[in-house]
């Protein structure tokens, strides 16, 4: 069976999903997107996900076609329609089709696109024996010139970082903000793990406060480990007893190498994979439930909001 995708109401092969070479998303990375997971029918943390959506989209000041009630609907179809318990989510909100200007004013509707297929970001070797990090060159988008709450169409920021990690040869790129200070990663949160204790960049760093890293952080907490949301430099990573990187695709990854210094003993710590496997059982357990979905609605495929 095709890949079946929502575009603007309709559920459409994958093949045959198109959106305009006007919308602006294109044009400019005028929009604003989520990653989201789903574990065994649960669509994890999709209120927390569409929150943040809705927020970027209020900031960019982009009219929401549809309610966050019928959106949770919209992505529990997606996953229905293409039979899928465990799965990425990626949901696309952009300014839609207008000219060639970049006057929001002249785009008379925004376009959404819901897109679930499977995802594995790192090799499984990588959660065993964990990655090798660098420093890019490139630093974060400063707050005073892009708000980094705002998950947007425009990654190049990132991208470019990412590019600085393709060419080392290693799996991601740390970014720090202007002042100098541990920011993020450029697909990924960090934490350290210092004398028992974790260490993450407070949001106020301008970091992209990730649904992941949010709930590492509860999740941490219930296991009676003391989290602080704090600033810090590479020193700071280099001297760590364990880092690891958060995110959707991602989950917990443990990062044993950054800017070619050993992190603890060059091995994932027990604290990384202790915060894997229980970051993993509430995934599985917290969010949307597609049961619970059909048993309210039925499995019709709604072909509409």
């Amino acid at each position: 069976m095709s890949l079946k995708i929502y575009v603007n109401g309709e559920f459409i092969d994958k093949d045959k999903a198109v959106v305009s070479v006007s919308d602006h998303g294109f044009l400019y990375g005028d929009g604003t997107f989520e990653g989201i997971r789903a574990y065994k029918g649960c669509i994890f943390a999709l209120r927390e996900h569409l929150d943040r959506l809705y927020e970027s989209a209020k900031t960019l000041m982009i009219d929401m076609p549809v309610t966050i009630e019928e959106m949770e609907k919209i992505v529990a179809e997606t996953l229905i329609i293409n039979n899928f318990e465990d799965a990425y989510i990626r949901l696309v909100v952009s300014r839609g089709a207008g000219d060639l200007g970049l006057d929001p004013r002249k785009c008379s509707r925004p376009t959404l696109v819901v897109i679930a297929d499977k995802i594995k970001l790192y090799p499984e070797e990588f959660y065993q024996k964990g990655l090798e990090v660098i420093t890019a060159s490139v630093r974060r988008t400063p707050v005073d010139s892009f708000n980094g709450k705002v998950k947007s169409l425009n990654y190049l920021n990132n991208i470019l970082a990412r590019i600085e990690a393709n060419n080392a040869g290693v799996g991601e790129a740390i970014m720090l903000n202007h002042d100098g200070y541990v920011a993020e990663c450029s697909a990924d949160n960090i934490f350290l793990v210092k004398n028992g204790e974790i260490l993450t960049p407070a949001a106020h760093l301008g970091l992209l406060k990730g649904i992941t890293r949010d709930s590492i952080i509860k999740v941490a907490r219930s296991m009676g480990i003391t989290v602080t949301e704090t600033i810090f430099t590479t020193h700071d990573v280099y001297n760590a007893d364990e880092v690891f990187l958060t995110g959707t695709g991602a989950e917990v990854v443990a990062v044993v190498r950054a800017d070619k210094r050993i992190i603890g003993n060059g091995l994932p710590g027990p604290m990384t994979f202790s915060l894997r496997e229980n970051y993993i059982k509430y995934a599985c357990s917290y969010g949307y439930k597609l049961s619970e979905h059909i048993a309210k609605y039925g499995k019709k495929t709604q072909s509409a909001s």
